[in-house]
């Protein structure tokens, strides 16, 4: 099999954000066009990560707050949500930036089996409110950084700051949509979605 047809899927457990942004960081400088891309599963310990488009001054929870290299807003990551992130070779797949956010949130949707794309918004929501966040970075043709997806979390940090930027936007879970899908099963199939499309793009 060639780079391309192999995706290589990692599950990390739980992880510290910084040093997770740090191995993406390398993986993405050190890969050849040899290297395969790389799908990472793991969910983070409480943490708000401010993306590159972020205003946002910080938060009195006790929460930590880190800058991020990836695109969108401030976003929250705790226990009980899926991480994937997504270190995909744009460049060598032919696959544009619009197509593989596209992607990602389509592997969410299939997931979920509901869901819908806000224009302008890029993630997933239900019902109005959102279930799935993205935001990715892209250097030399590669990606890095990915998805989160809401599956049996503590959602009360999220009302501490205007998820992606938005004020007043509703987060769910997948619990709360009856899914009874524990975070390691939910990451499971979430990837193998995400490998489909990618096969198919």
């Amino acid at each position: 099999m060639t780079a391309i047809e192999v995706v290589v899927v990692r599950r990390l457990g739980r992880v510290e954000y910084l040093p997770m942004l740090d191995r993406m960081r390398a993986f993405t400088g050190a890969r050849t066009e040899e290297t395969s891309d790389e799908l990472w599963l793991l969910e983070h310990p409480p943490v708000y990560t401010l993306g590159q488009g972020a205003t946002h001054a910080g938060v009195a929870n006790g929460i930590p707050l880190v800058k991020s290299d990836r695109g969108g807003d401030i976003t929250y990551h705790g226990p009980g949500q899926v991480v994937l992130y997504a270190l995909v070779d744009l460049a060598r797949r032919g696959v544009k930036v619009k197509q593989f956010v596209s992607l990602l949130e389509q592997a969410a949707i299939d997931l979920v089996g509901a869901g819908e794309r806000r224009p302008g918004a890029p993630g997933v929501y239900v019902r109005g409110a959102k279930i799935a966040a993205l935001g990715i970075r892209v250097r030399q043709g590669r990606a890095y950084h990915g998805l989160s997806l809401n599956v049996d979390m503590d959602l009360a940090p999220f009302a501490a700051i205007d998820p992606c930027g938005y004020p007043g936007l509703a987060v769910t879970q997948m619990k709360d949509l009856g899914y009874r899908d524990s975070v390691e099963a939910a990451g499971e199939r979430l990837a193998r979605h995400l490998v489909q499309g990618l096969a198919n793009a």
